[in-house]
């Protein structure tokens, strides 16, 4: 209330300062009442004049404070703007445009279509005139579009966290200003982007409110007419707005598109940032039954290691578990032999062999040194939409609603990021080429795959974390959450869609108990409750694919000498007293199998290493899937 009050004071006080300045304007009218008599006045009284008026339509946007804030915020921009010839510093483009490339890029326009109407965006009044000149024949339309609030930044559009179960607010986006629809029909329009030269270009409000305008105006076309996008920039445009597959020509900095209007126009329905959850788009009963179902997967990737088979095994269980009939497809390179290959396609993947890429900027034999591999899920084609899984998850209510999201649609990650660990993604080539155009350039905050595709997608759409729910407990959880968090995991019928293992895998634990209780860095990583969650759905396996998931003599010492480690340091948990009875400790898969042995030499340098283990057991008889195979660059 009181704030209510200064508010109106301030409001009164203005007004009084209007019929004060209102009085004063009276004197100044008298050389035009005598203008009848004599046309000659004196100069400064002209220029009074000016000032004068200026000043009051400056007071009547001030005013308008008083009474709505949106209509003022508006109206400040556009005195700074056009009164005062304000510029903001943030929608400035250094950019030199070659003119030329300009003109190179609009020959490629279809040879029927005739420009007659170019809408011209974020030039300045030279550049103008330039376009009068490339384009005679056509119309110019300057639009204006009023600047962004200086108070909207990147975190502000990508907040690290928001309310997802409206407990105590309901989640909401700034607005940006939209463009104002010419009355004349639009055939081009031509966009000048900045693109700062610091590490986070593409993390720009200005460079986002921009393109969104621009999309704004386009996708208000009525009918079928095409529009073209032109923009000039040195980065490019948003690549999940505006699609490589429509890109029509680029020379230089010139990028011109025709985009999908009907796919624009849904995007356009999407919050502006992650600051709101996304909804699915929505589709016909017709579409549901269509045969566009099988141009959508699940999809996972392994490289380098078969210690995972065993998950993607699991994973593959828990979504048919869950009752999607989506294909599965699962990329492996040479590193996985045949008899994991065969357990993979007998759990009902598709297995595709892909040629890894390498992250140019990992230390050699590092665990991120392959895991740019994961851009070959851009080259399956064949699917419109994939939803990408980590290996080291379970399913446990359909999430095929994904399907109907658009790229990339993920969870919150930490800061303005996503996590990659569940996205949904739509495989084009080149999308995968503007992947790998820059891998050498681009840095990844994390090393990984997650921190470059993060770089690449700045403009995500945030789905509930339900869907990708991590199995940790923070350091700062008090008991209040941690008890939430049990009671997620282990509810029956499921509340979570998705669960993420996190630290020691259940497969390569005890089954009696998760083994991240007895290793004191690993402990955020441990219940009991989600442990045995992942083993329900491992016991709903035929027993052939449950030998996938046996344990070698390695792992076995491991976990022995973490359990004594725990032991000795007297864990207030208490696990560790508790007697195991796993029955895989029994089952020998290696010549090692006296782990109990190596627990005497355990940290002597090599002496287990992998050319002691048995060859494979002989490859399971499945009948074969879809086989290929994914190389190139």
């Amino acid at each position: 209330m009181e704030a209510r009050r200064s508010i109106e004071d301030a409001c009164k006080r203005r007004l009084q300062k209007i019929k004060v300045k209102e009085v004063g304007v009276k004197p100044l009218q008298f050389p035009f009442q005598e203008k009848s008599t004599n046309c000659k006045f004196h100069p400064l009284k002209l220029v009074l004049f000016v000032i004068v008026i200026a000043t009051f339509f400056l007071i009547l946007s001030s005013n308008s404070v008083c009474q709505n804030k949106n209509a003022s915020d508006s109206r400040q921009h556009f005195v700074n703007r056009w009164i005062w010839g304000a510029t903001d510093p943030r929608y400035i483009s250094d950019v030199d445009i070659s003119w030329e490339e300009v003109s190179q890029v609009l020959e490629q326009l279809p040879e029927k279509k005739v420009v007659e109407n170019i809408g011209l965006l974020n030039f300045d009044e030279d550049e103008i005139i330039e376009w009068r000149q490339v384009v005679p024949s056509a119309n110019q339309t300057v639009l204006h579009l009023d600047y962004a609030e200086k108070n909207i930044t990147w975190e502000t559009l990508y907040p690290e966290w928001i309310d997802e179960e409206q407990e105590n607010e309901v989640p909401s986006c700034p607005s940006l200003p939209k463009l104002e629809v010419p009355r004349t029909r639009i055939d081009l329009i031509a966009v000048k982007l900045p693109c700062r030269n610091e590490g986070n270009w593409s993390r720009d409000v200005a460079r986002l409110h921009l393109q969104l305008a621009a999309a704004g105006l386009a996708s208000s076309a009525k009918g079928k007419h095409p529009v073209h996008m032109l923009f000039i920039t040195k980065c490019f445009p948003i690549p999940n707005l505006y699609r490589c597959n429509e890109l029509v020509a680029r020379k230089g900095n010139a990028w011109l598109y025709k985009p999908d209007l009907s796919v624009l126009r849904e995007k356009l329905q999407l919050p502006v940032g992650s600051c709101e959850l996304a909804l699915p788009f929505g589709t016909t009963a017709e579409e549901e039954h269509s045969a566009n179902k099988r141009r959508e997967a699940y999809a996972t990737i392994l490289h380098s290691a078969h210690v995972y088979v065993c998950g993607a095994i699991a994973a593959a269980q828990s979504i048919r578990m869950a009752g999607s009939t989506r294909d599965l497809v699962i990329l492996v390179d040479d590193s996985i032999g045949q008899y994991h290959r065969s357990g993979l396609e007998a759990a009902g993947w598709q297995v595709r062999t892909i040629q890894r890429i390498r992250n140019p900027k990992a230390e050699k034999d590092a665990y991120n040194e392959w895991n740019y591999s994961k851009f070959r899920l851009w080259q399956l084609t064949d699917y419109d939409k994939i939803i990408f899984i980590d290996a080291d998850l379970l399913i446990l209510r359909n999430i095929d609603i994904l399907f109907r999201m658009p790229q990339i649609s993920a969870t919150g990650n930490n800061g303005t990021l996503f996590n990659s660990g569940v996205m949904v993604i739509e495989p084009s080539n080149c999308t995968f080429q503007l992947l790998m155009d820059h891998i050498n350039e681009i840095e990844s905050y994390n090393g990984g795959d997650q921190g470059y595709l993060n770089e690449i997608f700045t403009w995500w759409h945030r789905i509930p974390k339900h869907m990708n729910f991590l199995k940790n407990f923070w350091i700062g959880d008090d008991e209040v959450v941690k008890a939430k968090k049990t009671h997620l995991f282990g509810a029956e019928p499921p509340i979570l869609y998705v669960l993420h293992y996190l630290g020691y895998k259940p497969w390569l634990c005890f089954r009696d108990y998760d083994c991240n209780w007895n290793v004191d860095i690993l402990q955020e990583f441990a219940s009991d409750v989600a442990h045995h969650k992942w083993w329900k759905v491992h016991d709903a396996m035929p027993e052939q694919l449950q030998d996938f998931c046996l344990l070698r003599s390695k792992q076995k010492a491991q976990l022995e000498w973490d359990r004594r480690e725990a032991e000795k340091a007297k864990y207030v948990d208490g696990h560790w007293k508790i007697k195991i009875k796993d029955r895989r400790l029994k089952r020998c898969t290696d010549r090692l199998c006296n782990w109990k042995g190596m627990l005497k030499h355990w940290g002597e340098k090599n002496w287990t290493d992998d050319p002691f283990f048995h060859p494979s057991p002989p490859t399971l008889k499945t009948n074969k899937t879809k086989t290929s195979s994914l190389s190139g660059t």
